[in-house]
């Protein structure tokens, strides 16, 4: 019913089987990742023809997708598909916390276009702000190398609580900014400790 509701308003329109949002109808779309136009068309010269072909603009972004032959579906009334990237996330958060969120949260790879789209999406529908503050977290590094499980360098809290106390892994991710990259190393650490130990002393 959500992406209905956007069609009737003329938010968005569909095209062979797939629904698509129209960008330019959103007020102030990409403010929050404070993005261009020009932003946006570079973004968008990676697709194919074909998907291009089937926009009213190339920046427009898919509400619901037609299924390909083998690939799992639902009925819609635009034929068999999927939802979008962006368009679950707007329906689960309205039918739970409502029409706006106190605080959305994320890592800042999804400022845009993920968190971007939401907004644009759910204020069409809805006529309201879709949140009243944002936090974007960036991602911790180790040993100025970014976390990651292919480079090998994954550590869980589980497996840091091995090695090291509880308040002292509190207290190193309490003095970090949350916008800022964490350089989780073992210096950092151990000077934590140290930091911690003399709070308590004093």
């Amino acid at each position: 019913r959500f992406v209905e509701d956007l069609i009737e308003k003329g938010f968005a329109y569909e095209s062979q089987g797939d629904v698509y949002f129209r960008v330019e109808k959103s007020h102030n779309y990409a403010k929050l990742a404070n993005k261009t136009l020009e932003d946006l068309e570079l973004g968008a010269s990676g697709r194919t023809d074909e998907e291009t072909a089937r926009k009213e603009n190339p920046v427009d972004f898919a509400l619901w997708k037609s299924s390909k032959p083998g690939e799992i579906s639902w009925d819609s009334p635009w034929g068999p598909g999927r939802p979008g990237w962006h368009i679950e996330c707007s329906v689960m958060s309205t039918e739970i916390l409502g029409d706006t969120i106190d605080i959305h949260g994320g890592g800042a790879d999804l400022e845009f276009p993920h968190h971007t789209n939401e907004i644009a999406q759910s204020e069409a529908k809805t006529g309201k702000a879709f949140a009243n503050y944002w936090m974007h977290n960036v991602f911790v590094n180790i040993e100025n190398v970014k976390m990651s499980k292919s480079l090998g360098n994954f550590i869980t809290v589980h497996d840091a609580l091995k090695t090291l106390d509880g308040q002292v892994l509190r207290f190193f991710f309490a003095t970090q900014h949350y916008r800022k990259p964490i350089n989780f190393t073992e210096k950092a650490v151990r000077d934590a400790e140290t930091n911690l130990k003399y709070l308590k002393n004093t």
